[in-house]
């Protein structure tokens, strides 16, 4: 049998990386989608031998891009996790990171036109509805990957993403507090239970008997703790509203400890089977409002900054992220107006990847 041929960029978005399609270039089907996008990033092992992931969950995640059907978009960005060794894909959450990728990828795939030396790029998360504007650097009428920005987590310096989030509250479950309380106790557990952005189960880190400034290989090796963590959030997912959450990536979850390094907060994210090398975007941007939130977990432990809008410093494994959070103080808390963060993006390849026939047939 012939292989069948499927064009695509390959960028890194933030501090994740993977294909950018042409939604047109892919199955329509989702049964079909799934099984391609497994055989592109070769999902089932743990070095994804036979495709192009990286062995890691920040290395296997595709975004297919299409002009938009939202009154309010140019482009809907239909985002897909495909896990490194068990041959799933989930379509539940979106991904801040390689959103960051989406404005100049839809700039490369022609999807929309350069407006000037700057371009605004306004977004439609489709698997959460969620909208966002990002700015992109287009000197010349062409997007730039060239310039002085540095971000935790990426070797050295590349041209500015900025990313305007908005809409963010409730994005997944309609609420901020999904379950109705700023505590819940699950398994003898205090959490929060929090959704902007991203749905996730949030606690100290002292809870498991942790620092939380612990590296990230350490935490991957305690499978005591993942085990532990596990149980709170399958337990927690039919309370969020989110159903059985036992094959989905949502809710993740996350660890909270004092900052060490002039940082709002101190954080551990998990994606949710590991724990994330940096931070995500849209994970930073829950985890943020979960600090400037009272009566949550991170009482006791945030340095809060003044605002609104306030700059929120999240620490994590490699260095730390920004968000800058635009907020209303409510009676009990607070409502989250939109959230920004600077980002870079980098094309590394474009062409074809190849997918057997057997898998899409003609």
């Amino acid at each position: 049998m012939t292989q069948r041929a499927i064009p695509f960029l390959f960028l890194r978005g933030g501090t994740s990386r993977g294909p950018y399609f042409r939604r047109s270039d892919l199955p329509k089907d989702r049964e079909t989608l799934s099984r391609v996008l497994i055989e592109v990033t070769g999902s089932g092992h743990p070095l994804n031998i036979d495709g192009l992931g990286g062995g890691a969950a920040v290395t296997t995640k595709v975004a297919m891009l299409s002009a938009s059907e939202d009154d309010w978009a140019d482009i809907d960005y239909l985002f897909a996790q495909v896990s490194v060794t068990d041959r799933l894909v989930d379509f539940g959450p979106t991904c801040g990171n390689i959103l960051s990728g989406v404005g100049p990828a839809a700039l490369e795939m022609g999807l929309i036109v350069p407006q000037g030396e700057v371009t605004e790029v306004k977004i439609r998360a489709v698997n959460t509805g969620a909208r966002v504007i990002a700015t992109v650097q287009t000197p010349g009428g062409t997007p730039t990957y060239e310039g002085g920005t540095a971000i935790d987590g990426v070797s050295g310096t590349a041209a500015p993403v900025e990313l305007a989030f908005m809409e963010v509250e409730g994005s997944s479950t309609g609420a901020l507090l999904p379950t109705g309380k700023s505590i819940d106790l699950i398994d003898g557990i205090e959490v929060t239970c929090m959704d902007v952005a991203m749905p996730i189960v949030i606690t100290k880190a002292e809870a498991f008997g942790l620092t939380g400034y612990e590296t990230r290989e350490e935490l991957d090796e305690n499978r005591t703790f993942f085990d532990r963590i596990e149980k709170v959030r399958l337990a927690a997912g039919p309370m969020m509203g989110l159903g059985d959450v036992t094959k989905s990536v949502t809710p993740k979850f996350a660890i909270l400890a004092k900052p060490r390094q002039g940082g709002a907060i101190a954080a551990r994210y998990f994606m949710p089977w590991a724990c994330h090398p940096t931070m995500a975007v849209t994970g930073a941007q829950c985890l943020a409002t979960c600090a400037m939130t009272p009566a949550t977990v991170a009482d006791g432990l945030a340095n809060r900054p003044s605002g609104p809008p306030a700059t929120v410093t999240i620490e994590h494994p490699t260095g730390a992220i920004d968000v800058i959070l635009d907020y209303e103080p409510t009676g009990t808390g607070i409502r989250v107006k939109s959230a920004g963060l600077l980002r870079t993006a980098r094309k590394i390849a474009a062409g074809e990847v190849f997918v057997s026939s057997a898998t899409w047939p003609t």
